[in-house]
């Protein structure tokens, strides 16, 4: 079932059913099966019950139409639209950590050393490994020889995922159970480093970019800025992301991961069993590389 994607820059809703059905020629009874069988369009619940909608959703539904006219089947039309609203809803070249920063003003930023974020990404690559099915997971690795030291690593994890993505200055793109997707250097996303999870079971998302002017401290003790979450609505705003620049970069294996993260993610928190694993992931990992 595929719900609205909810775009920041959507208005308070104040469309009744009815408005959307006379500026889309789409008769209410219509719209009410279409969110019955496809969760679109979702409507916005006033306390008495009815029906509000996002001004967003009327160019959603005349997508659909349109795709209709077409030939195209009903839910593929409704997956489709909902995909495209959302690339269009993206900036052009985001970031992970802006939009972390942007949509979840409230997610704690921390200042952190290199071998650190190192322990978290291998704590959350483990428990991802162990606990989550049919996910998506993604990586910022800025350069292809960072890449390199993780690659036996991400195509263990790749097994069992729903789609892979790596970003970084690769020479080309690759596609396939694993995708690696090239980047140029102005990129957004080369300056920053990411590992995002997408899963039901334990979403998590780590990002984080380099303070400038290190350029005489030592590897390991670099220091970055970085947010860290698992609440569910926020992963998914990380993956629509990484979603996004995969496909505008040309992997032809994003458009699904478009189309399935269109939908919104539950938003009761994530299972504490599988929080209190990562955690502990994460204490083993920082404290070895603290010694």
């Amino acid at each position: 079932m595929t719900a609205a994607p909810s775009f920041p820059d959507a208005a308070t809703p104040g469309l009744t059913i009815g408005g959307v059905a006379d500026r889309t020629g789409v008769g209410a009874p219509t719209l009410r099966m279409w969110e019955s069988r496809h969760g679109f369009p979702e409507p916005h619940r006033l306390a008495s019950g009815h029906r509000r909608y996002d001004e967003s959703t009327v160019d959603t539904v005349l997508d659909v139409q349109s795709r209709r006219a077409k030939g195209v089947r009903l839910d593929v039309a409704i997956n489709e639209a909902l995909a495209e609203a959302m690339q269009k809803a993206t900036p052009a070249a985001p970031s992970v950590y802006a939009e972390l920063r942007l949509k979840h003003p409230s997610l704690a930023v921390n200042r952190l050393r290199k071998s650190t974020l190192l322990g978290l990404s291998w704590a959350i690559e483990d428990e991802f490994a162990a606990t989550s099915q049919r996910a998506y997971l993604f990586g910022a690795f800025q350069r292809a020889q960072h890449f390199e030291a993780a690659r036996p690593r991400w195509s263990e994890l790749s097994r069992t995922a729903s789609g892979t993505f790596a970003f970084a200055d690769f020479k080309e793109n690759v596609d396939g159970r694993m995708s690696l997707v090239s980047l140029n250097d102005e990129h957004p996303l080369q300056r920053e480093w990411a590992v995002v999870c997408d899963s039901s079971d334990l979403p998590v998302a780590l990002t984080a970019w380099e303070l400038p002017g290190q350029q005489s401290v030592r590897d390991r003790d670099r220091i970055f800025e970085s947010v860290w979450t698992v609440d569910p609505p926020a992963v998914r705003d990380a993956a629509r992301v990484c979603a996004a620049v995969a496909a505008r970069q040309g992997s032809t294996g994003a458009g699904a991961a478009v189309a399935e993260l269109a939908r919104d993610a539950r938003s009761t928190p994530a299972d504490m069993r599988a929080v209190t694993g990562l955690f502990n992931r994460i204490v083993a990992y920082v404290d070895h590389a603290g010694r």
